[in-house]
Parts: C-alpha cells; sequence; structure tokens
C-alpha cells in the first residue's frame, strides 16, 4: 500500500513540478514578446521627424491626411474639407498650427510604418501611416 501512495505521490509531483515550468515559460514567452514590442517603438528627434515628414503626409488611408511641404505649410484634408496652416520644428516636437484645430506640439513615435503624434497638452493622439505625398495632380511624389 506504501508503495503505491509513493508511486502517487511521485506522480503527482512530477504532474506539478511539469505544470509549474509550463507556466513559467509560457511566462517568459509573452515577456520577451511584450519587450520586442517595447523595442520596436521609437521616439523621434527633431531631426529625425523633420527627414521623415518633409514632402510627406501622414494619413490613416481613410478619413484624413495631413500633406507636410518643405516650405512649412501643412495642408490637411479631413473628410473632404481642406483647410491650410502650418508647421515646424520645436526641439524635438513637430508644432501644427491649424485654424480649427488650434495649435500645438506633439511627440512623434514610430512603430514600424506607423507615425503616433502625441500632444503636449490636452487632446488625443493623431496616428496613421506616411506615405508619398498628394498633390494637386493626383499624382504621389
Amino acid at each position: 500500500m506504501q508503495k503505491v501512495r509513493l508511486v502517487e505521490s511521485k506522480s503527482q509531483f512530477a504532474r506539478c513540478l511539469l505544470a509549474t515550468l509550463a507556466t513559467g515559460i509560457g511566462g517568459l514567452v509573452i515577456l520577451d514578446v511584450g519587450f520586442v514590442a517595447a523595442e520596436g517603438v521609437r521616439t523621434l528627434a527633431g531631426a529625425q521627424i523633420r527627414a521623415a515628414f518633409t514632402g510627406k503626409q501622414l494619413t490613416d488611408e481613410v478619413h484624413y491626411r495631413f500633406v507636410y511641404d518643405g516650405d512649412g505649410t501643412l495642408r490637411t484634408y479631413s473628410m473632404g474639407v481642406k483647410q491650410v496652416g502650418k508647421w515646424r520644428i520645436q526641439k524635438d516636437e513637430i508644432c501644427l498650427y491649424i485654424k480649427d484645430m488650434g495649435d500645438d506640439c506633439y511627440r512623434v513615435t514610430q512603430s514600424g510604418k506607423r507615425f503616433e503624434l502625441k500632444p503636449a497638452g490636452p487632446g488625443g493622439p493623431i496616428d496613421g501611416i506616411l506615405e508619398p505625398a498628394y498633390h494637386g495632380d493626383g499624382e504621389k511624389r
């Protein structure tokens, strides 16, 4: 009878050990994936922002696009409404001056093809992908 209990106890111990190891390994895999995702996001400095945005448009590919011309002109197209404003780099932020949106500066982060502009003050972020800007003739450049 003791032999049976000893075998059962070893078997139960082995199952608990395997479950603990599997949980630990699973946790490490999830933790590692989290670090990889976090490493994929980078904050851009002023010169990097200027290089990335000049002559490009930030768009969600459906509702809006922000066109950053090289001379500092900012053209926005949102739900069929066009506005013209200005943009400039100030320290490590991009500042947008648009009449109906108000003026604000944003910290820029990039993850792969996605860019996010996070406001310094209240308000929500602007995010999308950067692509060559459309011009009046409909051509990307």
